[in-house]
């Protein structure tokens, strides 16, 4: 499947991100025009339907398959005000990512739906899906379809600490002690909000994606590439900063991609 233009849709709430940066490593990775827009909601002129179809997204229960539930007036104005707002606090609220990712297929013209046309949005919103293995919802730092969704709130919160780090959290909570050490102790070994590695990291999920789009196999088995779906935040780091590159056999693809 090859792509003729890819639409990158900005989070300006999280700079970090490095939205013209990374518009211009993916152009030059598969050799196509890729053009900057502001946040999706605001781009599509978003209103209060819009915002009451988000809200209906959200997961109250993540120990039980999504269920639509009818928004109330505060949730829905939530949405709606969230729609122009740059503030860089950050959403914790959970939304089914297939329901997100509805919401937005519904919002893109037909003009521009063909399958040539690939749309990526960055969004502060955590988004999560349910696992029927273990019946309950995790959080996602990527939705990979058309439109694709990179979570800036899932990069930080989906891939795990250090083991090390829960285990002094919890006896720090239960000894009633300070926790303001703890990530200092722990710096490094993960990312935080606003990371200045941020632009780094989103490289490598935005290639997640896109290589979805093209071969319908979105993830590496390999922690030696940048498309491995890492579940720790150490190998996450490994992958996207300490490495940052495909492996050997993703690399082959991509330049048989880009011949044909």
């Amino acid at each position: 499947m090859k792509i003729s233009k890819i639409f990158l849709y900005d989070e300006p709430s999280v700079p970090e991100i490095q939205i013209k940066e990374l518009a211009g490593f993916i152009s030059e990775t598969f050799g196509v025009p890729v053009h900057v827009r502001k946040s999706f909601f605001s781009h599509f002129k978003s209103d209060k339907d819009t915002a009451a179809k988000l809200a209906s997204s959200r997961v109250f229960n993540p120990q039980a398959p999504f269920e639509t539930h009818i928004p109330t007036e505060e949730e829905i104005n939530f949405e709606e005000e969230s729609f122009g707002n740059n503030s860089s606090s950050d959403n914790m609220v959970l939304y089914d990512g297939f329901e997100l990712q509805k919401i937005m297929l519904d919002k893109i013209s037909n003009e521009e739906l063909s399958r040539d046309i690939f749309h990526l949005a960055f969004t502060r919103k955590l988004s999560c899906t349910y696992d029927h293995e273990d019946n309950r919802y995790h959080g996602r730092a990527v939705i990979c379809s058309n439109p694709s969704i990179i979570s800036t709130t899932g990069i930080i919160e989906a891939p795990a600490k250090p083991r090390a780090y829960y285990l002094i959290m919890h006896h720090s909570i239960s000894q009633g002690l300070n926790l303001d050490t703890l990530k200092d102790k722990f710096r490094g070994k993960f990312l935080e909000y606003h990371d200045k590695n941020l632009g780094q990291v989103v490289r490598g999920y935005a290639l997640q994606a896109i290589f979805y789009h093209i071969t319908a196999e979105p993830f590496c088995d390999s922690k030696e590439c940048i498309l491995h779906n890492a579940h720790w935040q150490e190998d996450l780091i490994h992958a996207q900063i300490e490495l940052g590159k495909l492996c050997e056999r993703h690399q082959r693809i991509l330049e048989i991609y880009k011949k044909a």
